[in-house]
C-alpha cells in the first residue's frame, strides 16, 4: 500500500552567513525583494534543515522524497551522503532515500537561483525566486512499485483515439519489475503482463462522454494496482482538436476560437509559494473572465493548477523556460526540462500543445546551435507525444521568413504595437501581412498587453502614461483585431495578473510588470479586465469604467460602461441621462459640478460609483512620464542632447553617438539593426540584454550620450 506523508513543517532555512530560522513549505526567500527590485534582490545559494525520525515502514518498502518544486538547481543530502541533485525550478523530482535512513536523520537542502550559463531561465522579464516554493512529500510503496524516479513520471500514462462514438483508450504503466498489472478504466478490468518495467492495456468505451471545453469538461479515471499493493491513478479526457491555418482552433470537430489570458504563478507579498485555495482563486477569476484559454508562461506550472484546467475546460499551452537567450551550454537542460514537463503533465486534457521556447532571439543573432536545439526539442516532444503539436512564442520583430519559424508545428507572436513600439492598428497590419504570405501555417498571438497601474488616470489617455484609461483603449482595439481575424489559432493577453519582474523600475512600481488585468494582489480587477469579460462572459455584468478617477477636472466627463448586455441606463444622483443600445461599449458625456453618484443598470444588474468636479488635478493620477522599457531609471537628461531614451535607430544615424553605443555594445559592431528594434528607446533594448549590462553601465552610457548635443546632427 501506497503511503504519502505530507514533509512541509519543522524546517530550518538560512542564506549564507544567517543562523537558521523555522519555516514550513512552501518558502521561497525572494518574497518581498523580488517584487522591490533592485540591489536588494537576492540570488545565490541557501540552505534547508530538517531533523526527523525514521518513519514507520516494514522490510522490503521503498522510501522516496518527492519535491514538487524547488528553484533552480537543488542539491539533497542525507545524513551527509548526497542523494540527489536536480537542474530546473519548475518540475517535479524525486529521490529514493531507503538505504540513508537512521533511526534519526538530518535532511539538508541546497537550492541555488544564482547566475550561471547552462539551467534556464537566465534572462527573462520576470523574476527567478528561489526556493522550496512547492510542497514536499515522503512516498512509501512496496519493494515493487510503480515508477517514481524517472523523469518525475506519475507511473501511468493514458492516451485516447475517437473512433465514431466510440474511443479506443490505451493505458501504460511503469513499474520496477515485470510483473502483473491490473488497470481498471471505467468500470473495466483487465490484466497486463509487464515487460522491461513496461505494462499496456487497451480498452473501449462505447458512446464515450467527451471532454468539451468550458461547456462540459467530463474527466474519467484510469486505475493501476500491483499484486504488492502499490496503486496509481490518473484522471483523463477524451477529445479531439485541430489546427486549420484559416480557420483556427477546433474542439471535437467544431469550431472553438481560443481566446484568453497568459497566467504566471506569483503572487504580491508570497512571491510563487502558493497553496492550493489561492490556485483555485486564480481560477475563479479566470472563470469569471469567461476565457477558454490559458497559456501558463514561462515554465511547467504546479500539477494541482493543470488539475484546476482539466476541471474547468480551460484549453492550456505549456512550455519549459528556454527564453530570451540561447545559451549554448544550456542544451542538456532544455531536454531534460521538456522531458519532464511532458512526462509529468501528458494525462492533463486540458493541454493541447507543448511550447518549445519563448522570445529565444531577443538576447542575439540566431545560431545553427539555437536552430539544432528547438530541432532536437521538437522531435522529443513528438516521440514522447504524438498526440500534440509543438508551438513556439516569437518575438515581435522576428523575421517572418525565419527559419526557426517551421520548426514547430504552430507559431505564435509576442506583439506589442500601441504600447512598447508603433500603434496598435499595425497589429493587424503585421498579422495579414504575415497570413497573406504563410497561408498554410496556423498563426497565434501569444503576447499582447499595455501596462496600467491604478493609480494613474486621464481624460486623454495615451501611450506610455500607464493609466487605467489607456490600458482600456488598448485591449479595447486589440479585441477587435482579433475578433475581425477567425484565422488566429489562439490569442493569449500579456498578463491575467500584475507580476514580478525584479528589473523592471516604472510605471509608478519598483519590481512589478502592470501588464496585468488584475492586480498581483488580485483585489483589484483593472477596467479592462472588464473589457474581455464583456465580450467571453455569459454572466449578466454592467460595469462602470473611472470609479478610481474619483477627482475630475473637466466640466463635462466621459462615463464608460462595459457590459455583456444590450442595452444600459445611466442616472446621475438618481437622474436618468439617457439609454444606450449597443455591443459591450457604452459611453455617456455629463456635465458635473460637484459629488456625483453615477449608477449604470442593464437588466437586473447595477454598478455604482461616486465621482467630483475639482478645479485642481490630482497630482497622484499623473505618472512622471519615462519610456516605458526604462528598467535602469537614469539619471534626469538634458533634452538638448541625446540619451538612452532615445530611439536605438536615431542614436545609430548619428556617428558620434554611434561609436559611444559601438563600443559599449559589441553586438551592435556588425548586422543591420531590425526595424522594429531601431524604432524602440535604446534604454529598452538595454533592459533586453539582461545580464550582458548592468544598471551602472546604463548610467554611464547615458552620460556619454548627454555629452553630445542633438543640433550636431
Amino acid at each position: 500500500m501506497r503511503k504519502v506523508i505530507p514533509f512541509n513543517d519543522g524546517w530550518l532555512f538560512a542564506k549564507p552567513g544567517q543562523e537558521p530560522a523555522p519555516v514550513s513549505l512552501p518558502h521561497t526567500w525572494n518574497a518581498i525583494d523580488g517584487q522591490d527590485g533592485g540591489d536588494d534582490y537576492w540570488r545565490g545559494t541557501a540552505v534547508y534543515t530538517k531533523r526527523f525520525e525514521k518513519p514507520g515502514y516494514v522490510r522490503g518498502e521503498r522510501v522516496f522524497l518527492s519535491f514538487e518544486g524547488a528553484a533552480m538547481t537543488t542539491e539533497v543530502e542525507l545524513n551527509g551522503q548526497t542523494v540527489c541533485r536536480h537542474e530546473g525550478g519548475y518540475s517535479t523530482f524525486r529521490a529514493d532515500i531507503t538505504d540513508h535512513l537512521k533511526d534519526k536523520n538530518e535532511l539538508t537542502v541546497r537550492t541555488d537561483n544564482s547566475r550561471n550559463d547552462r539551467v534556464y531561465p537566465q534572462m527573462a522579464d520576470f523574476t527567478f525566486y528561489g526556493g522550496l516554493y512547492r510542497g514536499v512529500k515522503l512516498i512509501i510503496v512496496p519493494e515493487v512499485h510503480f515508477e517514481l524516479v524517472e523523469d518525475g513520471t506519475p507511473g501511468i500514462r493514458v492516451a485516447t483515439q475517437i473512433e465514431g462514438t466510440s474511443a479506443s483508450v490505451t493505458v501504460e504503466t511503469w513499474q520496477n519489475a515485470d510483473v502483473p498489472v491490473t488497470i481498471t478504466v471505467n468500470g473495466e478490468q483487465k490484466e497486463a503482463i509487464s515487460e522491461n518495467g513496461r505494462a499496456k492495456a487497451v480498452f473501449t468505451i462505447e458512446n464515450a462522454h467527451l471532454w468539451n471545453g468550458l461547456a462540459d469538461p467530463f474527466l474519467y479515471t484510469a486505475r493501476a494496482q500491483l499484486a504488492s499493493g502499490d496503486t496509481v491513478s490518473t484522471r483523463f479526457g477524451i477529445r479531439t482538436f485541430a489546427v486549420d491555418p484559416e480557420k483556427g482552433f477546433f474542439l471535437n470537430g467544431q469550431s472553438y476560437p481560443l481566446r484568453g489570458v497568459c497566467r504566471h504563478q506569483d503572487r504580491a507579498v508570497l512571491g510563487n509559494a502558493l497553496t492550493e485555495e489561492q490556485f483555485r482563486e486564480d481560477m475563479d477569476i479566470i472563470r469569471e473572465l469567461g476565457a477558454n484559454t490559458l497559456r501558463l508562461a514561462h515554465y511547467q506550472h504546479a500539477q494541482e493548477f493543470y488539475d484546476l484546467c482539466d476541471e474547468n475546460g480551460l484549453i492550456v499551452w505549456a512550455e519549459i523556460p528556454y527564453i530570451s537567450n540561447h545559451m549554448p551550454g544550456g542544451r542538456a537542460n532544455t531536454i531534460s526540462q521538456m522531458r519532464e514537463l511532458v512526462t509529468q503533465c501528458r494525462n492533463h486534457p486540458s493541454i493541447v500543445c507543448w511550447g518549445l521556447s519563448n522570445e529565444i532571439t531577443m538576447g542575439g543573432d540566431m545560431t545553427d546551435d539555437m536552430l539544432e536545439n528547438h530541432r532536437l526539442l521538437n522531435d522529443l516532444c513528438h516521440r514522447l507525444d504524438p498526440t500534440r503539436p509543438t508551438t513556439m512564442a516569437h518575438l515581435g520583430n522576428l523575421d517572418t521568413a525565419s527559419p526557426l519559424i517551421g520548426i514547430a508545428d504552430l507559431g505564435s507572436y509576442n506583439l506589442y504595437f500601441g504600447w512598447y513600439y508603433g500603434e496598435t492598428r499595425q497589429t493587424g497590419e503585421f498579422l495579414d501581412k504575415y497570413h497573406a504570405e504563410h497561408p498554410d501555417r496556423a498563426m497565434g498571438m501569444s503576447e499582447y498587453g499595455a501596462d496600467a497601474n491604478t493609480q494613474f488616470h486621464s481624460a486623454k489617455p495615451e501611450r506610455g502614461d500607464y493609466t487605467e484609461e489607456y490600458q482600456c483603449l488598448y485591449h479595447e482595439q486589440l479585441l477587435r483585431c482579433i475578433e475581425e481575424r477567425p484565422y488566429l489559432w489562439a490569442t493569449h493577453v500579456w498578463n491575467l495578473f500584475d507580476f514580478a519582474a525584479d528589473a523592471r523600475n516604472e510605471g509608478g512600481r519598483k519590481g512589478v510588470n502592470q501588464k496585468g488585468l488584475v492586480t498581483m494582489d488580485r483585489r483589484i480587477r483593472k477596467d479592462a479586465f472588464y473589457v474581455y469579460k464583456s465580450a467571453w462572459s455569459r454572466e449578466p455584468f454592467v460595469h462602470l469604467c473611472g470609479r478610481r478617477y474619483a477627482e475630475r477636472t473637466e466640466d463635462e466627463t466621459e462615463i464608460k460602461v462595459y457590459s455583456n448586455l444590450e442595452e444600459v441606463t445611466l442616472f446621475v444622483d438618481g437622474r436618468r441621462i439617457g439609454t444606450l443600445s449597443g455591443n459591450r461599449i457604452f459611453t455617456w458625456h455629463v456635465p458635473i459640478t460637484g459629488t456625483h453618484t453615477v449608477t449604470a443598470k442593464a437588466d437586473t444588474v447595477s454598478d455604482t460609483m461616486v465621482i467630483s468636479h475639482v478645479k485642481k488635478a490630482n497630482k497622484a493620477y499623473v505618472y512622471e512620464r519615462r519610456n516605458v522599457t526604462n528598467w535602469f531609471d537614469p539619471n534626469e537628461t538634458d533634452p538638448d542632447c541625446f540619451s538612452i531614451k532615445d530611439a536605438l535607430g536615431d542614436l545609430l544615424a548619428h556617428p558620434e553617438a554611434a561609436a559611444i553605443l559601438k563600443e559599449a555594445i559589441p553586438r551592435l559592431r556588425t548586422g543591420e539593426v531590425p526595424k522594429m528594434v531601431a524604432g524602440r528607446p535604446l534604454d529598452g533594448y538595454l533592459q533586453r540584454m539582461g545580464d550582458d549590462i548592468s544598471a551602472q553601465q546604463a548610467k554611464d552610457l547615458n552620460a556619454a550620450l548627454q555629452k553630445i548635443r542633438r543640433v550636431s546632427r
